[in-house]
């Protein structure tokens, strides 16, 4: 009863239908990741401005033309973005994301972005987790050597 009271409050009992926009090694082992299927998140589709990408799966999951996401999203109705694409595209990419309608993005990027009051942003800061990680790692160091 309480995994399952955790996994109602986090909305892991429900089905997300997500994108991953940036098809590249990120984004394409982000599709491929079991772990967000067993919780709901259900990546249907992924963009990317790669021509030789596009028309492929990656992980099952077919590849569109970025330049068609305005188009492919409420098609497919997708309510989550995960962005994965170069920091110097991101914001761009974001603001094609919005007008797409999504209003929920995960943020691979290291750059903040500015959106509308009703989208919601998570940025995923891999180079603060390793800064964390190696911090710890010095610390533990010093603990053995005294």
């Amino acid at each position: 009863e309480l995994i399952e009271a955790i996994e109602s409050y986090l909305g892991w009992n429900l089905k997300h239908s997500a994108i991953v926009v940036g098809a590249g090694n990120l984004g394409s082992a982000l599709t491929g990741h079991q772990e967000f299927k067993d919780h709901g998140l259900d990546i249907i589709a992924a963009f990317d401005i790669d021509q030789a990408k596009v028309g492929a799966k990656v992980h099952g999951v077919p590849i569109y033309p970025f330049e068609k996401i305005e188009e492919i999203v409420p098609q497919i109705k997708a309510e989550l973005a995960i962005l994965t694409v170069p920091s110097p595209f991101a914001v761009s990419t974001s603001e094609s994301i919005v007008k797409a309608g999504i209003k929920s993005i995960w943020n691979f990027t290291n750059i903040k972005l500015k959106v509308p009051d009703d989208v919601q942003v998570w940025r995923e800061d891999l180079s603060s987790g390793y800064a964390m990680l190696t911090v710890m790692m010095k610390l533990a160091a010093k603990i053995q050597e005294s």
